[in-house]
C-alpha cells in the first residue's frame, strides 16, 4: 500500500553515489585517487600530499557555512597548501574530470531500475533533484550521472561544488534546495543510501526512504525508523494502488 503521506508529492530528490550508481565507496574513492594521482604525478604533484590535500580540501567544503561556494572553499584549503600557483593548474583537473575520471566508472556498477523510476516519475509530472553530495565539479557530476545511465537534463537541478555553498550532513544543505524550489519540506522525498548524510533530511520535515542495495550506516543506526529498501519497494511506495 502507497503510504498516505506520500500522496502530495511535489519533488522527489536523489543521491547518486551508491543510490542511482551502485558502488562500494570505498572502492570507488581509491580508484577515483589512483587515477588523479597518475594524471598528476608529472605535474610535481606527489601522489600522498595530494591524496591528504583532496581530503582537507573536501573537509573544507563539509564545513562550509554557506558563505561562499564549495569550490572556492576548497581552492582556498588547496591554496594554502600548495601555494597561488596551483590555480594555474585548474585545467589540469578539469580534464582529467573529464576525461581519466571516467576509468573508475568500471568499480561502479548499473541498476537499469533506477532509470526506470527516474522515467516514471517524469511522467507523473514530478520534480527531479540530484542531490548528490556537492564535492566535485559539474563536468565529474555529468560524467556520473552518465554512468548511472541517466542525461544530465533528466534532473531540475543537480547539486555540484559549483552552485552551493553546503554539503551533507549539514542541513542546511537541504534548506538550499528547499529554497531553490520553493517547496514546502513535506512536499519533498528525499532518497538516499547513507543513514547519516541521507536521512538527515527528515529533520527538516522531508519524508525519506533508504536505499538499502548499497547501504551506508556508519553508525549502525537502527533503520526500521526508516521506510526502505530497494527500488521494488521504493516504486511500490510511490506508485502502488
Amino acid at each position: 500500500m502507497r503510504e498516505k503521506k506520500w500522496a502530495r508529492l511535489t519533488a522527489v530528490l536523489f543521491d547518486l553515489d551508491g543510490t542511482l550508481l551502485p558502488m562500494d565507496q570505498d572502492v570507488f574513492t581509491r580508484t577515483y585517487f589512483k587515477l588523479l594521482a597518475a594524471k598528476l604525478v608529472s605535474h610535481d604533484y606527489e601522489p600522498g600530499k595530494l591524496v591528504d590535500s583532496i581530503w582537507a580540501g573536501t573537509k573544507a567544503m563539509v564545513e562550509n557555512d554557506g558563505s561562499c561556494p564549495n569550490e572556492e572553499a576548497f581552492w582556498k584549503r588547496f591554496t594554502q597548501i600548495y601555494g597561488e600557483k596551483v590555480r594555474e593548474d585548474l585545467p589540469l583537473f578539469l580534464d582529467f574530470y573529464q576525461n581519466e575520471f571516467n576509468q573508475a566508472k568500471q568499480v561502479c556498477g548499473r541498476n537499469p531500475a533506477a532509470a526506470q523510476l527516474i522515467g516514471r516519475l517524469k511522467e507523473s509530472v514530478h520534480r527531479l533533484v540530484l542531490a548528490t553530495n556537492p564535492i566535485f565539479p559539474t563536468v565529474a557530476t555529468e560524467n556520473r550521472i552518465r554512468w548511472a545511465g541517466l542525461e544530465p537534463s533528466d534532473f531540475e537541478w543537480y547539486t555540484t561544488y559549483e552552485n552551493i555553498g553546503h554539503c551533507k550532513p549539514n542541513p542546511d544543505y537541504y534548506r538550499d534546495i528547499l529554497e531553490r524550489l520553493g517547496c514546502a519540506a513535506e512536499e519533498c522525498l528525499m532518497v538516499g543510501n547513507d543513514t547519516e548524510e541521507d536521512m538527515i533530511a527528515e529533520t527538516l520535515g522531508m519524508h525519506v526512504f533508504l536505499l538499502t542495495d548499497c547501504l551506508i550506516n556508519r553508525d549502525g543506526a537502527d533503520i526500521s525508523r526508516y521506510p526502505h529498501g530497494s527500488f521494488d519497494r521504493l516504486e511500490e511506495m510511490l506508485f502502488g494502488e
